[in-house]
């Protein structure tokens, strides 16, 4: 097995830095969740008056979920991570 030269290694650790920390996570999350949730009740508030809370709930997560998940929380982690790389310079 051919050994790595230190410049593969340090180009591969300059590439592919640390994932935040669960408390990181944990607040992007948050950052993501909050807003998608508030604008969703509102969102469904004129038409959803008179359902079961459960089934509010239901519908309004059947959204926010998947728009958190593939699209806000992915944009948020780019954004710590370049903050976190503009930072190390």
């Amino acid at each position: 097995m051919p050994q790595e030269s230190a410049q593969t290694v340090t180009a591969r650790s300059a590439v592919a830095p640390a994932p935040p920390s669960i408390h990181v996570r944990a607040v992007i999350t948050w950052l993501a969740i909050f807003p998608l949730v508030t604008l969703g009740m509102f969102a469904i508030a004129p038409f959803s008056g008179e359902w079961n809370p459960v089934l509010r709930a239901f519908v309004l997560t059947l959204v926010v979920v998947p728009l958190a998940v593939y699209l806000v929380v992915p944009q948020l982690m780019r954004g710590y991570g370049a903050l976190v790389r503009s930072r190390m310079r």
